[in-house]
């Protein structure tokens, strides 16, 4: 009985989020709808690691700072900050018109203010080994050991560094920063996760796991745009889909109305080869493309204390450089992906980022012969007594990993393939147990600094899971994080970038993009970088309405 009566509760609230009823109250009309085909696992900002997780969370909750479609670091709880000449001290000064969402256990159920102790809180939460966040990092080993996190007052937040952190900023632009009222997470414990209160643009309605989710318009909420309050819409839908091509086809007839992504089953049937919508859908959707902070790469263990690499021919930087020659990436993501996404002909660093120079930071070119010369050079001419060398890949990239595979038996190099599930995959490269293997880097926050420190030395894996040591660059990176000049600071990012290219640690494949599906009433939806999904900005246009009146 008590399923069918939650079967009964969610076809009820759905069915007032997409119709219009009669009365003095209006029921939401404007509900935006979209898929999440990985599904979801918490709202707790503090678990807020995969993008299904962000998403939501983003809807939901607020940090001090917020980012903008175009990387821009701008307020949000804070009205304005300051930092001190050495780095270390961080003032925050907070708005007075923050508030939770309501909530039974708020005086008379109403949403209290946020202060300066709420962000206490919850930074303090994040780092507290109880809580088992798999954000911790964000703060462990940067903050001041002492005094971390202070309230001033009110309205006045302090954070403390223990060593200046130029990116500090754009980490707290990240989801984990999220602030959250603390005699609410005591009172639901655990259970917070699907029972969040934020101070976001929407507020949860009903969440049936693997089902649906449902969040309302926070009519108490405190940003405007020209003028006028957000959010624009009246909720949000989330269904959950698990087969990306049934979700696709569902956005296509109109039951969602965004779409992210772009899946082999059906990349051919809507993009044409030149990366463009097809002409039969210009009417009905729109497709949005915007540089990614990912880069897609084959990572290599250059650990000479590792024994695994003593007669591993991919110890010597002469053959990791004919690979990088040995393969064309342009005709690759031309096939392969359709031209989303850009051939990673630079360095390690991926457009997008304002670091990001393709002049200053020379990558590898297509050259088979230079490849074949190095392999030479190498003591392995046309590859002859070259061993026979493993990469890892998990099951979704094996069609990358082939074509390279085909590419480089050209040359005389011989590839095997390890196909094993993404865990495992990831837990080989942090044990030092996969010699080569195929990695994505998605940016953590917008600084080339969430790259590069793949490459400090003194890190562990991860992120170093290929063991990189150079004394220059250390050198390099440890400078970066005290220059406060970003001009300077790029400078010293692209000279980081081209040691990594010139030892080359990694193979870069492809700096990714951003793909969106849009349909055409949707207004306000941009893309950016960090692929955040912003919605209160979101609106319809007045036929949307109209057809969901």
């Amino acid at each position: 009985m008590q399923k069918y009566l939650r079967l009964f509760s969610i076809v009820f609230v759905v069915g007032l989020l997409s119709s219009c009823g009669g009365g003095k109250k209006q029921v939401p009309k404007k509900i935006f709808r979209y898929n999440e085909s990985a599904g979801l696992i918490s709202l707790d900002p503090a678990f807020a690691k995969d993008q299904a997780v962000i998403w939501a969370t983003n809807q939901l909750f607020n940090g001090l700072v917020q980012i903008s479609n175009d990387l821009e670091i701008k307020p949000c709880i804070a009205k304005s900050w300051d930092i001190s000449e050495d780095g270390l001290v961080y003032t925050f000064h907070l708005r007075n018109d923050v508030f939770f969402h309501d909530h039974d256990l708020f005086e008379g159920g109403k949403g209290r203010r946020l202060v300066a102790n709420d962000v206490v809180y919850s930074f303090k939460r994040v780092m507290n080994p109880q809580t088992a966040s798999p954000g911790a990092w964000i703060f462990n080993d940067k903050v001041d050991t002492e005094q971390p996190f202070l309230a001033l007052n009110d309205s006045t937040f302090q954070l403390k560094l223990k060593a200046p952190f130029r990116p500090m900023l754009g980490v707290l632009t990240m989801q984990y920063c999220s602030v959250v009222p603390e005699e609410i997470v005591t009172h639901y414990g655990k259970d917070f996760r699907k029972n969040p209160i934020g101070t976001g643009p929407f507020k949860l309605k009903i969440w049936e796991e693997g089902v649906v989710l449902t969040m309302v318009k926070n009519g108490n909420y405190f940003e405007m745009e020209n003028g006028k309050k957000l959010p624009f819409l009246d909720g949000v839908k989330i269904e959950f889909a698990e087969n990306k091509h049934t979700a696709f086809l569902n956005f296509m007839s109109g039951e969602l109305d965004f779409f992210s992504g772009i899946d082999p089953s059906f990349k051919d049937d809507v993009i044409d080869k030149d990366g463009t919508l097809k002409k039969e859908y210009s009417d009905k959707i729109n497709l949005y493309k915007t540089p990614y902070l990912n880069t897609e790469y084959l990572g290599v263990l250059v650990d000479p204390s590792n024994p695994a690499m003593e007669e591993n021919p991919l110890s010597d930087k002469l053959v990791r450089k004919a690979i990088n020659h040995g393969f064309d990436r342009k005709q690759m993501i031309s096939f392969m992906r359709n031209n989303i996404g850009t051939p990673a002909v630079s360095g390690f660093l991926p457009k997008g980022l304002p670091s990001y120079h393709d002049h200053a930071v020379t990558g590898y070119e297509y050259d088979p012969e230079l490849a074949r010369k190095l392999l030479s050079d190498a003591g392995y001419p046309n590859g002859e007594d070259m061993p026979e060398v493993l990469l890892f890949t998990n099951p979704s990239y094996v069609d990358f990993c082939t074509y390279i595979q085909r590419q480089l038996s050209e040359i005389g190099v011989s590839i095997e393939l390890e196909i094993v599930q993404p865990g495992l995959l990831r837990d080989l490269m942090a044990r030092s147990e996969a010699s080569f293997f195929r990695g994505s880097w998605i940016a953590d926050y917008p600084d080339g600094e969430s790259y590069l420190g793949m490459f400090y030395s003194k890190n562990p894996a991860p992120p170093n899971y290929t063991r990189f040591s150079n004394t220059k660059f250390d050198s390099l990176y440890e400078a970066s994080l005290n220059e406060n000049n970003d001009a300077k600071r790029y400078t010293m990012y692209q000279e980081m970038d081209r040691i990594v290219i010139e030892e080359a640690p990694v193979i870069p494949l492809f700096y990714d993009e951003v793909v969106r599906f849009i349909r055409k009433d949707v207004k306000g939806l941009a893309g950016n970088p960090i692929n955040l999904l912003i919605l209160k900005n979101v609106d319809f246009q007045l036929k949307k309405s109209a057809k969901t009146s």
